[in-house]
């Protein structure tokens, strides 16, 4: 058990005052048996009425309704939340998740329908050629199979970190042999679900322990938000998988929001109307995840 500090800053810039649209934050995580939120606050500048939805997916989303034009858009969330030790070993998971190719009892698989679904049937082929080509043989078990994918992610691809919005659709990471947390997230998703596996996108944040005594990391993908894949297994449940670290089912993520697919899961989206021709300027995103207890 860990109790974790968590800021995350947002800021835009704008060269002349601009009005802002209606503006969704997806920055609080559920409550629930691995994590506990011991407080929270959301400062928002130019001042904003701020109201509470769940969206489809269950997930917790704030809206902003602002007022005044302003040069600057200033969105600062800080949590305090206690995480639960759950680390699970991989062969204690494995024994629970049964043997390849995944069989869902006929409620999961209605349930799960949209999850197992591919979002890029276009890609489908490309995708199922890499799988083939990194891993020739499959394990027996699911959970190995999965762990072996994520594992193929992390040696076949170069991390390129990336403010700007949006995720490179698999085949350009296959192409590129590069990405971020969110392109190997979308790729391993789509590679899970051409096995027959319901897989979901996860946004949230990162806790590498390196940082918590010095700037050093040894973990890919702090200092920002994150992204992982949780994948559903026969006996198993939701477990996460982070390609880009290579972890399984790690404390070390802390899930904010669980979407089908990565455009439905942005910790920061809105609009602005321009007056006299303003333009934006500069992004900063600073995300700081320290233990304190």
């Amino acid at each position: 058990m860990s109790v974790l500090m968590i800021s995350h800053r947002t800021v835009y810039a704008y060269d002349r005052p601009v009005e802002f649209g209606p503006h969704d934050l997806m920055l609080r995580p559920r409550d629930g048996h691995d994590m506990r939120i011991l407080g929270s606050s959301l400062a928002v500048s130019p001042p904003a009425d701020v109201g509470w939805a769940y969206d489809t997916f269950g997930n917790s989303v704030a809206r902003l309704t602002f007022h005044e034009p302003a040069t600057e858009l200033v969105i600062a969330s800080e949590l305090r939340l206690r995480r639960y030790a759950l680390d699970d070993p991989l062969p204690r998971i494995g024994r629970r998740a049964g043997a390849y190719p995944p069989r869902y009892e006929p409620d999961e698989a209605f349930d799960l329908a949209s999850l197992i679904a591919i979002d890029r049937p276009s890609e489908t082929e490309a995708v199922r050629a890499w799988v083939d080509a990194v891993l020739p043989e499959l394990p027996e078990g699911s959970a190995e199979v999965l762990e072996a994918l994520s594992s193929a992610v992390y040696r076949s691809f170069v991390y390129r970190r990336r403010e700007a919005m949006g995720v490179q659709s698999p085949a350009e990471t296959l192409a590129a042999g590069s990405g971020s947390c969110r392109d190997f997230a979308f790729l391993f998703m789509e590679a899970a679900r051409s096995l027959g596996y319901a897989a979901r996108f996860v946004t949230g944040y990162l806790h590498d322990p390196a940082g918590d005594a010095s700037d050093a990391q040894t973990m890919t993908g702090g200092g920002a938000t994150h992204a992982w894949a949780d994948v559903f297994l026969p006996g198993a449940g939701w477990v996460e998988f982070d390609p880009t670290n290579q972890i399984v089912a790690s404390r070390s993520l802390v899930r904010v929001a669980t979407t089908r697919k990565p455009a439905q899961a942005v910790p920061v989206s809105g609009t602005f109307r321009t007056l006299d021709g303003a333009t934006q300027t500069s992004m900063e995103v600073e995300v700081a995840v320290l233990r304190t207890g």
